[in-house]
């Protein structure tokens, strides 16, 4: 129940031609409070509810718990959550030993394409690829969470 992770921009779009599946990912908050966001999410045709806590001082590790429902509760969910809905195209990226998912975001959020790799630990190594930019992973202007209040567009 453990996640950790780390946030990077994305500074060209050479990530696609090496993406090996993509999906379309439609979110939004129950609760955006960052010290525990509740999430409903519809990856494709699976609907998802996810619980993350707040993150530790790097913002690499934080609880996360998901369960998945059904496609049909996620959507009546999607209706009752707060702010906006986030909208975006995941693709799955192999760089050496680890996935990258890389997520390219669409409507309010247009502009902002943001990459995520999950490691076994904090101070794991990882290739990092000619696309991956400045990381971002303590900065909560980043998060699904904020970009669901305050939209890339708005900044």
């Amino acid at each position: 129940m453990i996640e950790i992770e780390r946030k990077f921009l994305v500074v060209s779009n050479d990530f696609i031609n090496e993406t090996f599946a993509k999906k379309r990912i439609v979110q939004a908050y129950l609760n955006s409070n960052v010290e525990r966001t509740v999430r409903i999410r519809i990856k494709e045709n699976k609907g998802f509810l996810t619980i993350k806590g707040k993150g530790n001082s790097t913002g690499t590790t934080r609880l996360e718990w998901e369960t998945e429902i059904p496609v049909q509760d996620a959507e009546k969910l999607l209706t009752i959550c707060e702010n906006s809905i986030i909208d975006k195209t995941r693709h799955e990226v192999m760089v050496g030993k680890h996935m990258y998912e890389v997520d390219v975001f669409v409507g309010d959020n247009m502009g902002l394409i943001v990459a995520e790799i999950e490691l076994q630990s904090e101070d794991e190594d990882f290739e990092k690829p000619s696309w991956l930019g400045k990381e971002v992973t303590n900065d909560e202007r980043f998060y699904n969470a904020y970009l669901s209040v305050k939209p890339f567009k708005t900044w």
